[in-house]
């Protein structure tokens, strides 16, 4: 069954993950810790389906608290996906977006992009850094070295960042390939990137233990007495100027 050939797919791509990761994972887990530790955020940001791993990790059951997922309607595929392909390769873009993000320096932002190619997410990698922001990257490698930058220093998103987390895809997302069709189809890096941002989660916590702070961490609003536990967190949700 085709359906077996991609979760095989899936499940050696995730083994790939273990065995050539988790060395950028825990150094990506210190940094967040450590701007937790010091009563900061982790920012995600995403265009197109790369959105979907910072909504993954934003007021999610089991989750870390202190998550800020930059969500930009127009970079979204809700309002039409044609445009927000044109909308990610703008320039000038990510600077107004950082801007309205309520992010401070010494914090983390993590970029998620799987060609690291457009301009906007490389954009938004060089003015974060350039205002004392930790940028970590998730991409493909793979997929990332193949291309040519679409942003006119010529940086990919991994050139730029602190910390690179390959997604360990192949080019072009889709992993499987089917008789008598042109192109493969179904995807790796979303599944893949919300196991990876979980891992992170997970190391994170640890850390945030073995410095004597208590995790921050939500329960499903479904469970009995969740919405009384969640309740206490509300105020993190306020928007930062």
């Amino acid at each position: 069954m085709l359906a077996q050939n991609y979760l095989k797919s899936v499940q050696q791509t995730l083994d790939q993950v273990e065995k050539t990761q988790l060395e950028a994972i825990g150094r990506a887990a210190d940094a967040i810790a450590e701007a937790i530790g010091n009563g900061g955020r982790l920012h995600i940001f995403g265009t197109g389906h790369s959105h979907i791993i910072a909504e993954e990790a934003f007021y999610r059951a089991g989750g870390l608290v202190p998550v800020n997922a930059i969500l930009e309607p127009a970079l979204m595929l809700h309002d039409g996906p044609f445009k927000s392909t044109d909308m990610e390769r703008l320039e000038g873009y990510a600077e107004i977006i950082l801007d309205h993000s309520g992010i401070r320096p010494g914090e983390v932002l993590m970029i998620v992009s799987n060609s690291g190619r457009n301009a906007v997410p490389v954009e938004m990698a060089l003015t974060a850094k350039a205002r004392g922001i930790i940028v970590v990257a998730l991409t493909s490698l793979a997929h990332s070295k193949s291309v040519p930058s679409r942003h006119s220093s010529g940086e990919r998103l991994f050139d730029v960042a602190d910390i690179v987390i390959d997604n360990c895809g192949v080019v072009g997302d889709a992993v499987l390939p089917v008789n008598g069709l042109p192109t493969n189809v179904c995807p790796t890096s979303t599944v893949v990137g919300a196991a990876i941002i979980n891992m992170i989660q997970a190391e994170v916590v640890e850390r945030l233990g073995a410095m004597g702070i208590v995790p921050p961490v939500f329960v499903s609003a479904n469970v009995d007495g969740g919405d009384e536990i969640d309740r206490q967190w509300r105020g993190a949700f306020e928007k930062r100027a």
